[in-house]
């Protein structure tokens, strides 16, 4: 029947076109949607970020007790000698030893009064057991200098001494000044105030350049 081959005909071509659509969208399913622009063949590189390079933290370097001034001038060096002697302080993590080793470190270089020198400043500076107990209050202490003078009495100690008994450049300065004192009691700061005089026994040029200690007084029994 030609109505029937027609029929036929157009069902077959409908199916056709169906098949066709299905394949075109399964095939974009596959492939994804297609840019309306075409892909750089070289494009360009974005910004490169380089990290820092990490660097270690210095390890903190140990207290250190501040060195005596050096001085070609007696009263100059013996102020400093002083300044060394009397600044301390407990909370620093030093020790008595470590105060003495910085007064010693500007001593005679002949080393004839190295002993004697290392006894004289012991006396000025509290012993270890003290200097524990002193920790617990975060005690500290600095000196002021009120005069620094060569005492008469220098004078005549010089003409007793036998010939080659004192050195070329050998001289006394005594300091008066006041000793401070703070620190930390039942959570409160505290303060003291203590008058302090002492002779340095130092030696200079011609014998060497600059100063050296020879040695310390009797605290409050200074040369006048």
């Amino acid at each position: 029947d030609p109505r029937h081959r027609r029929r036929l005909v157009a069902l077959i071509a409908v199916g056709i076109v169906l098949l066709l659509l299905a394949s075109v969208g399964v095939y974009g399913l596959l492939t994804g949607p297609r840019s309306n622009t075409s892909p750089d063949p070289d494009p360009e590189p974005g910004p490169v970020t380089t990290a820092p390079p990490t660097v270690a933290p210095s390890p903190p370097r140990p207290p250190r007790v501040p060195a005596v001034r050096r001085s070609a001038d007696p009263e100059t060096f013996a102020r400093g000698v002083a300044f060394t002697l009397f600044a301390w302080d407990t909370a620093s993590g030093l020790w008595p030893l470590d105060y003495t080793s910085a007064i010693l470190a500007v001593g005679d270089p002949s080393g004839d009064e190295q002993a004697g020198l290392a006894s004289d400043v012991a006396v000025y500076l509290p012993t270890q057991d003290a200097w524990i107990e002193l920790r617990r209050y975060a005690t500290r202490q600095h000196l002021t200098i009120d005069t620094a003078y060569v005492p008469d009495a220098w004078a005549d100690a010089v003409a007793q001494a036998q010939p080659g008994q004192l050195a070329a450049g050998t001289t006394a300065v005594t300091i008066e000044g006041t000793r401070h004192r703070a620190g930390v009691w039942n959570g409160q700061p505290v303060t003291s105030e203590h008058p302090v005089a002492f002779t340095v026994f130092v030696v200079c040029a011609p014998t060497y350049p600059a100063c050296h200690l020879l040695r310390l007084s009797q605290l409050d029994n200074p040369l006048r």
